[in-house]
C-alpha cells in the first residue's frame, strides 16, 4: 500500500511570505527599515524618488552624498497615544543607491511632498580620456 505524505504545516510558503524581509527591513539589521524608491535617468539628471510616508522632512530626513554613493536615512518615531492595533512603521529607515558616472553629488537637490521624497542630481557628460603609452622593447 502506497504511502501518503503529509502537508508540513506552512510548506510551501506562500510567494510573499519568500521575500518578507523586504518589506519588514534589512536582513539582520533589527530597527532598520528599507525604503521603497523609484530611479530614472532623464534630460541631464538622475531622479529617485523615495516613498517615506508620515515624515517630517526638514528634521527627520538626512541625506548623504559620498564617493559616488547617496545615502537616505529617516527616523519616524512612535507616537504616544495609546493604540489597539497598528501596522504602521516606527524606527529608522535607510537606503543607500550608487549614483550613475559623471554625477555631481555636491548639486544634490531634494523635494519632499505627498509622502514622496524627489532627489534629483545633476549629470556632466562623462570625460572619455584615452591616453596612449609606448612600449619600450628592454
Amino acid at each position: 500500500m502506497p504511502q501518503v505524505m503529509e502537508r508540513l504545516p506552512g510548506w510551501p510558503p506562500q510567494f510573499p511570505d519568500l521575500f518578507s524581509w523586504v518589506e519588514a527591513g534589512l536582513p539582520g539589521v533589527p530597527g532598520i527599515h528599507n525604503i521603497r524608491i523609484e530611479e530614472s535617468v532623464a534630460e541631464g539628471a538622475y531622479t529617485l524618488r523615495a516613498e517615506l510616508p508620515g515624515i517630517a522632512p526638514d528634521h527627520e530626513v538626512e541625506l548623504t552624498v559620498t564617493e559616488g554613493v547617496l545615502a537616505i536615512r529617516a527616523e519616524r518615531k512612535t507616537e504616544t497615544a495609546d493604540k489597539h492595533h497598528t501596522e504602521f512603521r516606527y524606527g529608522t529607515f535607510a537606503r543607500s543607491v550608487r549614483l550613475p558616472a559623471g554625477a555631481q553629488g555636491d548639486e544634490t537637490t531634494a523635494e519632499y511632498k505627498d509622502g514622496v521624497l524627489t532627489i534629483t542630481v545633476p549629470l556632466a557628460d562623462p570625460k572619455t580620456s584615452s591616453r596612449t603609452s609606448t612600449v619600450r622593447r628592454t
